[in-house]
C-alpha cells in the first residue's frame, strides 16, 4: 500500500531522511559510478537517489505511481516527473538504459507486473537497481521510515522475483546497519554502524540493495492488469512539519514523451 508523495518528500527532508538517503545511497553510487550519456528511469519515489546523476546524464524522468501521488521533480529544475499506472508505463519500448526502483516493489500490488514493464521500457543489456526493506532487518519493523510501511523482502525472494522476470543479479548490497532511532548518539554513530555492521552481521541491513541486468530470450506475456491502492498516512513526519507542494493528480503523457524525444 502507497504512501502519500508529501510524506515521502517531506520524510527525505528531515534530518533522519537525508541520513538514509546518504547511507543507500553510497552503495548505489558503488555499483553506478557513472552514468554520463545514459537514459535513466525512477520508478516509485527514486528522485532523492537520481540526484547525484543529473549533471551528466543524457536524461532522467522520476514515474510516480498514480496512487501515490506526484510532486515535480527535481527543484532547481524544470519538472521531468510523470504520473503512472504500475503496469503501464507511458515510454516507448527500450526507452531507457538504467532504472532505479525506489519505494516501489515493496509498496505496490503487482511487483510482476512493475517488473516487466521496467523490462519492456529496458535497452537490451540496461540494468536496474532496486532498493527494498530486508525482512531480518530492524528497520521493516519500525514505522520511522518509509522502509517499515511495505512488503519486506529476503534476499533470496528479491531474487527469485527479478529472475522470474528475465533479469540477472549481478549484484547485491545492504545498507542501514544502524538500529532505527531518533537519539543523536545513534545519528552522530552512525557511519560507524555501517562499517561495523558490513563486517560484523552484514545479513541484516536494514535495507537490500539488488543490481540486475536485462534478459532477452524471450517476449513477456501481456496480463494487462490494473490496480489502485489507497495512500496510507504514515507517523514519521512530526507534527507541525510542512510538507511542501501539494502532489500533482495528473500528468501530461504528451509531455513525457517530449522529454525523451529531445
Amino acid at each position: 500500500m502507497y504512501l502519500d508523495v508529501v510524506h515521502l518528500r517531506a520524510f527525505y527532508d528531515l534530518p533522519l531522511g537525508r541520513l538514509l538517503r546518504s547511507l543507500i545511497g553510497a552503495p548505489i553510487r558503488s555499483m553506478w559510478p557513472e552514468l554520463k550519456g545514459q537514459r535513466l528511469l525512477g520508478i516509485g519515489y527514486a528522485g532523492p537517489f537520481m540526484r547525484p546523476y543529473l549533471d551528466n546524464i543524457d536524461r532522467a524522468i522520476a514515474a510516480m505511481p498514480a496512487p501515490q501521488g506526484a510532486v515535480p521533480w527535481p527543484r532547481e529544475r524544470e519538472s521531468a516527473c510523470a504520473l503512472v499506472e504500475d503496469g503501464a508505463l507511458p515510454f516507448p519500448d527500450l526507452s531507457f538504459d538504467r532504472i532505479m526502483l525506489v519505494h516501489a516493489l515493496d509498496h505496490c500490488s503487482d511487483p510482476d507486473a512493475v517488473l516487466k514493464e521496467a523490462w519492456r521500457v529496458l535497452a537490451p543489456g540496461g540494468r536496474l537497481i532496486a532498493v527494498v526493506p530486508n525482512r531480518r532487518g530492524l528497520w521493516a519493523q519500525s514505522e520511522l521510515s518509509p522502509f517499515g510501511y511495505g512488503r519486506p523482502y529476503s534476499g533470496r525472494q528479491l531474487k527469485e522475483l527479478l529472475k522470474s522476470c528475465q533479469f540477472n543479479v549481478l549484484e547485491d548490497k545492504e545498507a542501514l546497519f544502524m538500529p532505527p532511532s531518533k537519539a543523536r548518539t545513534i545519528l552522530r554513530a552512525a557511519r560507524t554502524w555501517e562499517g561495523i555492521g558490513r563486517r560484523i552481521w552484514p545479513a541484516f541491513g536494514g535495507v537490500l540493495i539488488v543490481e540486475a541486468e536485462k534478459v532477452v530470450y524471450q517476449s513477456l506475456p501481456a496480463d494487462g492488469k490494473r490496480s489502485r491502492l489507497r495512500a496510507l498516512r504514515p507517523v514519521f513526519i512530526p507534527e507541525g512539519v510542512a510538507t511542501g507542494l501539494k502532489p500533482v493528480r495528473a500528468a501530461s503523457v504528451e509531455r513525457m514523451g517530449s522529454l525523451l524525444d529531445d
